[in-house]
C-alpha cells in the first residue's frame, strides 16, 4: 500500500479554547479525552498560564531547558507555546506503548486559531486563579 492510501485524515471531534486555563488542566483533560478515542485540537496555547511565582517559574524551565540541549542528544524541551502543551500532554500518556501512542497522535495544539475551524464550538476549562501566573507566550521569550 502507498503512504497516502495508509494516511488518515485528522478530523477533531473535540475543540479546547486553552486561553485563560492553567497548563495542567488542559493538558490532562486533553490527554484523558484522546485515551477515551476522541480527536482532539487545543487553540490559543499561547494564553495558557502557569501557576506560581513569575521568577521561580522562569528559573526552572531555564534550568530544564539547559540541561536537555547541552549534550545536544536531548532530552528536548521546546520554547513555544502550542509545544510545551503538547509534552504536557505526552508526559501524561504512556506513549511507546500501543494505547498510549494511539491517544498521542489524536491530539494536535495550535497558536491562535485556525481559519478551518473558526466556526467551531469550543470548550473552556477556565477557572477562577487567586495566585500569580504567567502566560507561556511570556515564558517562551524568557527563555
Amino acid at each position: 500500500m502507498t503512504k497516502e492510501t495508509t494516511k488518515q485524515e485528522w478530523k477533531p471531534t473535540l475543540f479546547i479554547d486553552a486561553s485563560g486555563s492553567v497548563a495542567g488542566r488542559v493538558a490532562s483533560h486533553a490527554a484523558k479525552q484522546a485515551l477515551l478515542g476522541k480527536t482532539i485540537a487545543v487553540f490559543n496555547c499561547e494564553k495558557v498560564v502557569i501557576t506560581g511565582n513569575r521568577n521561580t517559574t522562569i528559573r526552572e524551565y531555564r534550568e530544564i531547558r539547559h540541561k536537555g540541549g547541552a549534550s545536544l542528544n536531548g532530552p528536548f524541551y521546546p520554547k513555544h507555546p502550542d509545544r510545551i502543551i503538547k509534552r504536557m500532554v505526552r508526559g501524561m500518556l504512556r506513549y511507546t506503548k500501543g494505547r498510549g501512542e494511539a491517544a498521542f497522535s489524536r491530539v494536535r495544539c495550535f497558536n491562535g486559531v485556525p481559519v478551518e475551524f473558526k466556526d467551531a464550538k469550543t470548550i473552556k476549562l477556565t477557572k477562577q486563579i487567586n495566585t500569580r501566573t504567567i502566560t507561556l507566550h511570556d515564558l517562551g521569550k524568557e527563555m
